[in-house]
């Protein structure tokens, strides 16, 4: 795949060399390479009639579908860059992300109308907007495309241009346009097939949101290798579980909340999932338990843990099918990452800046190639983020065991310290998360007395449970020192998430 040196290639080899071979699958609707080639052409010389030149910001604000990657060829084809907003966002955070792009065309999808209603005279850079399905205001998507040629500017981009700019959660104040470049991708993306083991054979799912970099980035390693992807516009595990004996799915990259959600769909246990070869998790710690169930069910599809931030282009470290075998005598690997992936270098920092000793807990740090160029139109987050010889400080707490394992405990922020003992939430939601009366479950530190604070669970309960707050913190006092236990515990119907599977603990934080 030599012939490859950027996004735009991507659609450019494939639509030549394989054109009538199926690209995207979205439910019964299907597109060729040659046809999405075409398309994003048309999209490219719409773009450039808009006026957007290179290196410019191109906003798009819809949930997964054909018109995503139209528009991010598209812009590719003249080294412009597709921007994906998060659409779970509400109207003034899309507000912000589209004027701090600085974008001149904003394309959005019919379910977020509303959301462009409410913005729309408010958005100080964009002059053309387009709106699939239609709108009464603004041009009609599908009508704007048909009035351009299928022709293919065939302006190419270097290594050091933008490829991708995603936005961080902003879990800390506003979000941050993580700048990901050609050379941070293709770093990434001969990894994606020596370690994933993608081929032009692969049927790829892409069930992440495209906005997120486990969904784009995703998407982007099957493609770079030409295989198919099947599209999911909303990710429903029922519906999945049908789509993977459907299309003989071999490749699949999946949060470890919608795992969860796989395994209690009635009659899971007697679907077909002998095509599955890989499966990728991402994005958030797995519960022993979600995970050797899954291993158990998927037989014998590979397993392999990803661990990566945007600002990372993803996958750092990875932990591989081999240290997946709950019955070995390595089954603490479980509770690991893995270790670091090809070109990565990976420390532990202290306080003082200091390297910290095997085992000892300190913030992750990684240089690698796949480490973003820097924060949009923010020098200051930049260098707070990324050491002048070149490290990048990724706000996680972890540590490396004796052989290269990096065991991640939390974000540095969640950590809660009690009596002056620091307790890592994941490892204390693990633990509860194998408790039969538990479906889901987060651990924060709420103000105490006496110890500063203390551990909070907030439990979902399984179907039909009996359990107690007592019977939870008995369950935990059984397996953990005493300081890491839950002292109380609230109930929930369900956990607050952000798109890419995370609990947002500030979210659970802010009463108390």
């Amino acid at each position: 795949m030599g012939d490859i040196t950027n996004l735009a290639g991507v659609i450019r080899v494939h639509g030549e060399a394989q054109g009538d071979k199926t690209a995207l699958i979205l439910g019964d609707q299907s597109v060729s390479w040659s046809e999405l080639r075409a398309r994003s052409a048309q999209v490219a010389q719409g773009l450039l009639a808009a006026g957007v030149g290179q290196q410019e910001r191109v906003a798009f604000l819809d949930k997964n579908g054909f018109e995503h990657f139209e528009v991010m060829f598209g812009a590719a084809m003249i080294n412009a860059v597709c921007v994906d907003v998060n659409w779970r966002l509400a109207a003034p955070e899309v507000e912000f992300i589209v004027n701090d792009t600085e974008a001149r065309v904003l394309v959005v999808g019919p379910d977020f109308v509303p959301i462009l209603d409410a913005i729309a005279d408010n958005l100080t850079h964009v002059t053309t907007v387009l709106v699939i399905g239609g709108h009464e205001r603004f041009r009609d998507y599908e009508e704007w495309i048909t009035t351009f040629d299928p022709i293919d500017p065939g302006i190419d981009s270097k290594l050091d241009d933008v490829a991708f700019q995603l936005y961080s959660s902003g879990t800390t104040g506003r979000p941050k346009g993580v700048m990901l470049t050609t050379a941070n991708f293709f770093s990434l993306l001969p990894m994606a097939k020596d370690l994933w083991e993608l081929t032009p054979d692969s049927v790829n799912l892409v069930a992440m949101p495209l906005f997120h970099i486990a969904g784009g980035g995703w998407a982007v390693a099957g493609m770079y290798e030409g295989c198919t992807s099947i599209i999911f516009r909303d990710l429903d595990p029922v519906e999945l579980v049908a789509t993977i004996a459907e299309h003989r799915v071999t490749h699949a990259l999946l949060v470890p909340v919608a795992l969860q959600f796989v395994l209690l769909v009635p009659g899971v246990e007697d679907a077909d999932f002998s095509s599955l070869q890989v499966m990728v998790y991402v994005a958030s710690p797995i519960s022993e338990d979600v995970l050797s169930k899954c291993v158990e069910l998927f037989k014998p599809c590979k397993f392999w843990q990803a661990y990566g931030l945007t600002e990372t282009t993803g996958g750092v470290v990875n932990l591989p099918p081999e240290d997946h075998d709950p019955d070995s005598a390595n089954k603490h690997r479980l509770r690991s990452c893995g270790v670091p992936g090809p070109k990565v270098e990976l420390r532990i920092v202290g306080d003082e800046g200091v390297d910290c000793e095997t085992g000892a807990v300190g913030e992750i740090w990684v240089r690698s190639p796949q480490v973003m160029k820097g924060y949009w139109n923010m020098p200051e987050a930049t260098a707070e983020a990324i050491t002048e010889d070149g490290w990048f400080k990724t706000g996680d707490a972890g540590y490396v065991d004796a052989d290269g394992y990096v065991y991640i405990h939390d974000r540095v922020k969640d950590m809660i310290v009690s009596g002056g003992e620091n307790v890592y939430p994941a490892e204390v939601e693990n633990v509860l998360m194998a408790h039969p009366g538990v479906a889901d479950v987060a651990v924060i530190g709420v103000p105490h007395d006496k110890w500063g604070e203390t551990a909070k669970a907030i439990v979902v309960k399984a179907p039909d449970a009996e359990v107690s707050a007592a019977d939870i913190i008995t369950y935990a006092r059984e397996r953990l020192a005493g300081y890491k236990c839950p002292t109380s515990v609230d109930w929930a119907d369900a956990l607050p998430r952000n798109p890419s599977g995370k609990i947002l603990k500030k979210d659970l934080r802010e009463p108390f």
